[in-house]
């Protein structure tokens, strides 16, 4: 009866740790998205090649700091604010503003999510974007 007692309380113990290790996992999966670039397109005045790109954000709140990644290459970073949609996208896409003259993504959105990152739409991304032109 003791042995079973032991048997029962290790299970339950490496339950609840795959549980914890589980949940700590898609938490930090939420942060993270891939962006096909067709186009050479500029990211807070980083030029980026068409290609595959990973994108991570790390922040609390709305702000956050994107990174886009080629391998575990750093390829471009800015700031960003998480906005909500109306409804899920239904794929990975990229807005791409032309207005300066140039192809400029303004905003990322990711399958299946009802949340987009608005590129260049917090003061600190702005400051940023300004030094980086002069």
């Amino acid at each position: 009866m003791k042995l079973n007692n032991l048997a029962l309380s290790t299970l339950a113990k490496t339950v609840v740790l795959g549980v914890a290790v589980l949940l700590a996992s898609s938490a930090f999966a939420g942060n993270k998205g891939t962006l096909q670039v067709r186009e050479r397109v500029e990211v807070n005045g980083q030029q980026l090649s068409p290609g595959e790109y990973q994108l991570r954000w790390d922040g609390t709140g709305a702000d956050v700091e994107v990174r886009f990644m080629q391998g575990k290459k750093e390829v471009a970073k800015t700031s960003a604010k998480v906005v909500s949609l109306d409804q899920a996208s239904d794929y990975d896409s990229a807005v791409i503003d032309h207005a300066s003259g140039k192809a400029a993504v303004s905003q990322v959105r990711f399958a299946g999510k009802k949340f987009a990152l608005a590129i260049g739409a917090t003061d600190k991304a702005e400051a940023t974007g300004s030094k980086a032109s002069n």
